[in-house]
């Protein structure tokens, strides 16, 4: 290879630790390349269509943007050490796992972000410092002041209210536990190596809960075996280590699918029902927008109200064409799986349209 890889993101980023863990995993030459202003302003956005990271620069000039479709690629290119499992039942859990990781965690993510007022220090100096490398500190501060402005503005869509701060934080809390007891019985989550399900786990659990002073403190630090599985992840190398045999799903994950098909599934029937409302206002093959109204679901013992958000829907599609390729024999493996979960439908979620990626939003196709 004569050029490396190159991955423009930040350490505060969600999604950027999902990619560089991915990336060290599997022993890809590349550039951590922190983004700068130049980049998410003006490069990155012409490149992708939108102000986004992790973007990840490939030797052959190619811009690759959303992690999903960056790993997909990595796969393909660096084969060693399969992270999607090829069994039936862990192949879809795994997924399904990534997606819940991937939309359901954003919210107590930027929720113990931006609560917590010490949190900010690191933020303004991480943010400040890469947007501006070369610029004093006054200027570092104003821009990074202008970032958190803008991503504080965004929390009353996906349910950040004092209203809801008690519910949000009682369901961490429990699902941190959760995880804290799994990893004290298995190194990752579905075995002695990681799998989609890991790298989707290590975004929130990475870049904002394990280095935010506050949750890394009141957190992380508290649970020994997720703070381990933490330090695993950003070490691992693609080698030794294996999925469960005989396609096993660990009991200790029992609580994690409770929540997936119990919480996060009824969000996801909320976003088509809100999507289907405004197909017909939109034209065809039209771009839907970012958020569309307010939906109310279970979370924890109560409930949690945020505006809807199509690009999840989109992610849900990606997990059932995977189901729908599979034989018939290991669908009702699937299947089997699912109903002793208490949701022997949930390879069956209705969506009447079919939707595609433009960059961080969804189109309907057709």
């Amino acid at each position: 290879m004569s050029k490396p890889y190159v991955m423009h993101g930040w350490h505060l980023s969600f999604f950027s630790g999902k990619t560089r863990a991915l990336l060290q995993y599997k022993n890809v030459p590349f550039i951590d390349h922190e983004v700068d202003a130049l980049n998410l302003l003006w490069r990155i956005p012409k490149k992708t269509g939108a102000k986004v990271m992790p973007v990840v620069v490939t030797p052959e000039a190619e811009w690759l943007q959303d992690t999903k479709d960056i790993a997909e690629i990595i796969e393909q290119r660096f084969p060693q050490g399969a992270t999607l499992p090829a069994t039936p039942r862990q192949r879809i859990a795994a997924l399904l796992i990534e997606a819940w990781a991937d939309e359901w965690w954003i919210p107590p993510a930027m929720h113990y972000r931006w609560v917590y007022p010490e949190n900010y220090a690191l933020f303004e100096h991480d943010a400040g410092k890469a947007l501006l490398p070369y610029f004093p500190a006054f200027a570092q501060k104003r821009i990074a002041a202008y970032v958190a402005s803008t991503l504080r503005g965004y929390l009353p869509s996906v349910g950040i209210v004092p209203a809801q701060y008690a519910v949000q934080e009682r369901w961490t809390e429990r699902m941190l536990d959760v995880l804290d007891t799994h990893f004290a019985k298995l190194p990752f989550v579905l075995g002695t190596k990681p799998s989609v399900a890991d790298f989707g786990l290590f975004g929130p659990m990475y870049g904002h809960l394990s280095r935010d002073p506050w949750p890394k403190r009141e957190l992380i630090a508290k649970r020994p075996n997720l703070k381990a599985w933490v330090e695993r992840m950003n070490t691992v190398k693609a080698g030794a280590g294996a999925f469960l045999p005989d396609d096993a799903i660990p009991e200790t994950l029992d609580p994690v699918f409770d929540a997936i098909f119990g919480e996060f599934y009824p969000m996801l029937a909320g976003i088509r029902d809100e999507v289907q409302k405004f197909l017909p206002k939109l034209k065809p093959g039209g771009r839907l927008p970012r958020a569309l109204g307010e939906i109310e679901f279970p979370m924890a013992d109560g409930r949690y109200r945020r505006m809807a958000m199509p690009y999840t829907l989109w992610m849900q599609q990606r997990i059932l064409d995977v189901y729908r390729g599979m034989p018939a024999s290991d669908r009702a493996l699937v299947d089997a799986w699912t109903a002793q979960r208490g949701a022997p439908e949930a390879m069956q979620f209705k969506q009447d349209f079919r939707l595609k990626r433009v960059a961080l939003h969804v189109a309907v196709e057709g």
